[in-house]
């Protein structure tokens, strides 16, 4: 029996997707979650050597006016939406090749913080194909209206400030 890769068996990298993914010629934005924030990448490959053009963490949110309160949900929903949004702002702005969005060994779950940012992505204006908008989680998530302290009014503005700055 062939012993599988390393990154393979610590659950990090699927070799057949990635081997796909720079078969398309593409750019990618990469998605990732972490224990504290969401990351995502505007990513070129050039023989198989990526290179990061545009970098955007959920952290930065807190200079667009992200509440002291929500400081430590700088990976829930609203702020999946909001990196999303703001990662395609920063496409449009630089005029950068519309990208394919890789989401690696995340699992695709309909109206979680992965479809969450993909909206956010759709929302700022990029071109990304996408087959069924129900797999979007519904404004009221988004907005964050579901959660303790209503933060609808918070997310819309912080949302216009990303929209103003870029």
């Amino acid at each position: 029996m062939k012993t599988q890769r390393k990154r393979r068996r610590q659950g990090k990298t699927d070799y057949k997707k990635r081997i796909n993914l720079l078969k398309g010629d593409s750019p990618r934005v990469v998605f990732r979650k972490t224990n504290k924030y969401i990351i995502s990448q505007y990513v070129t490959s050039n023989q198989t050597k990526d290179s990061v053009e545009i970098g955007v963490n959920s952290k930065q949110l807190l200079s667009y006016g992200w509440p002291d309160e929500f400081k430590g949900s700088l990976k829930s929903l609203p702020a999946s939406y909001l990196t999303g949004f703001l990662m395609g702002k920063r496409i449009l702005k630089e005029k950068k090749q519309t990208p394919v969005v890789d989401f690696g060994m995340t699992r695709m779950i309909w109206k979680t913080k992965t479809f969450a940012f993909l909206k956010g992505l759709v929302d700022a204006g990029v071109k990304i194909k996408q087959k069924k908008a129900e797999a979007f989680p519904s404004k009221e998530r988004v907005e964050g209206k579901n959660l303790k302290k209503d933060f609808s009014k918070k997310f819309d503005e912080v949302k216009s400030k990303i929209e103003k700055e870029i």
